[in-house]
């Protein structure tokens, strides 16, 4: 049984030696940006307070934030934990608990935060083969950028995948909806999603994964408003000559429409419509490593890209190859002396 079940993701949290500079970026990518306290925030139009935070400091991932239903939840929390349920000096206020999990991140678990209500959002006509909704008007769109709706999830790197994920689950309640394999029966990490029950969840919250590299952010993704919404922002972006990262496609794994960029201080956020939602009684499932980085249509992963890319069965390879020498040594070290 976990301790709580989290509802949603709320923010993520970063460090910024500039301001200004993260802020005309946010602009550009869709979020409604104020300051308060010194620190940087941008919102979207579902009525939260904020989903995006920066403070002045070298360039770092901070935090990520996520969404309690109840102050009653903190406090059983921060009883289990050892810890203790403190007001969040934060735009929206409520109460805050703040954990660290196994990799040394800071998980903030905030609840009673004060919202607005949510920005209508327009529903999209679209005319297909099998349905023509729009009749006697035209698509006349302006060029602007995205509209973000919400956060929707956020990646972390992991040192060791089994422990990281007993300890999401545990505490938060969180279901798997894909777990990824390397190779058969190396697995290297899992697409988790809030237990609301029977009320519809997205297809992911927070995905694990142990990959080589540095611990760090591999990206949060924000929900804009639709196809074309997305397609604006992307032109958009481009025209201000940000960097762009990944995209646009559509994945396999939460059959997102994505598109990555980077901000000026090498952060990586997405842009992302039409993902999957699933409940409580939905099961988890298994894919491979070549699924997580292929695509169902659209720009294929950076790593395959270029002229000489690497077969996606050799990356997944050597992937299993360094995940299995890890676990060997790590088993290795743990085992008793005499």
């Amino acid at each position: 049984m976990a301790i709580i079940k989290v509802e949603d993701i709320a923010h993520v949290r970063f460090a910024a030696p500039d301001l200004q500079l993260m802020r005309e970026f946010l602009d550009d990518f869709g979020l409604a940006c104020f300051e308060d306290g010194g620190r940087l925030y941008g919102k979207g139009t579902d009525g939260r307070p904020f989903v995006h935070v920066t403070e002045p400091g070298p360039a770092k991932f901070l935090a990520v934030g996520l969404r309690a239903s109840s102050i009653a939840d903190l406090e059983r929390l921060a009883d289990h934990e050892g810890l203790t349920v403190e007001p969040f000096q934060e735009p929206g206020g409520g109460m805050v608990v703040r954990l660290t999990d196994p990799d040394g991140y800071c998980v903030e678990v905030v609840a009673g935060q004060t919202t607005q209500a949510p920005s209508p959002v327009l529903d999209p006509l679209f005319n297909s083969a099998a349905a023509k909704p729009r009749l006697r008007s035209a698509v006349r769109l302006t060029s602007a950028p995205a509209h973000v709706r919400r956060i929707g999830h956020a990646v972390l790197k992991v040192r060791d995948f089994r422990k990281s994920e007993a300890w999401w689950k545990e505490r938060f309640g969180f279901l798997t909806s894909d777990e990824i394999e390397a190779a058969k029966g190396v697995a290297l990490g899992a697409f988790m999603r809030c237990d609301r029950g029977d009320l519809p969840s997205d297809h992911h919250t927070i995905f694990l994964a142990q990959l080589p590299g540095d611990l760090g952010l591999l990206h949060a993704a924000f929900e804009v408003e639709n196809l074309d919404d997305l397609m604006l922002g992307h032109d958009h972006l481009k025209s201000r000559q940000r960097e762009a990262a990944w995209g646009v496609g559509r994945h396999i794994m939460g059959s997102q429409i994505f598109d990555y960029w980077k901000d000026p201080f090498g952060n990586e956020l997405e842009h992302w419509t039409d993902g999957d939602l699933f409940t409580a009684d939905d099961p988890p499932t298994t894919q491979t490593m070549q699924a997580l980085l292929a695509v169902q249509w659209g720009s294929p992963h950076p790593m395959f890209s270029g002229k000489v890319a690497p077969p996606p069965g050799l990356v997944a390879f050597v992937t299993a190859m360094q995940l299995r020498i890890k676990r060997l040594f790590s088993n290795s070290s743990t085992e008793p002396t005499t």
